[in-house]
């Protein structure tokens, strides 16, 4: 399958917008991911009697809501990925690969990104939402706190960005 160029950035920014709109209209709840895997969590936790969270608050309410299957966000994930490997497989860019920097090893590029995502999991847990969830939800509700959040995010990652530049090159 030949290599094609990805989406127009600006018709796919349209088609996420109209995406966030249709969540809105039809489930009256934004976009976000956090609440996915806090929900698969919860129901490990609720699934094994060796946890000792049986009497957990949160492993609780989890049941009372129904569970896994009623966790709408569970399947947007499941449907992001899905659609990520629909568009990577249509788009001729299906591989298994560890993008990295000519100076990064495979085994520290994968240490550094998982424990990246462990941080910002744990930031999004503390903070009670996603980066996402802040972003597109909480700035399509024109919330101060979002839009300061995501100026925040942007000024770090200029600020950053030179610092890391060398790694990749």
């Amino acid at each position: 399958m030949t290599r094609r160029a990805p989406l127009d950035p600006y018709l796919a920014g349209v088609a996420l917008g109209l995406v966030l709109l249709g969540s809105f209209v039809l489930s009256g709840r934004g976009l976000g991911a956090s609440g996915a895997f806090a929900s698969v969590a919860a129901h490990v936790a609720a699934s094994s009697s060796a946890t000792g969270l049986d009497d957990n608050a949160y492993v609780q309410a989890y049941l009372a809501d129904g569970g896994f299957a009623a966790d709408w966000l569970v399947f947007e994930v499941l449907g992001v990925l899905a659609g990520g490997a629909l568009s990577a497989f249509a788009g001729g860019r299906w591989q298994l690969r560890v993008t990295r920097g000519a100076s990064v090893h495979r085994g520290p590029r994968l240490l550094f990104a998982f424990a990246g995502g462990a941080v910002m999991g744990i930031g999004a847990m503390l903070a009670r939402g996603c980066t996402s969830g802040q972003a597109l939800s909480g700035g399509a509700l024109l919330s101060a706190g979002s839009w300061l959040f995501m100026l925040a995010v942007f000024a770090a990652g200029y600020a950053i960005a030179p610092l890391l530049r060398r790694l990749w090159s």
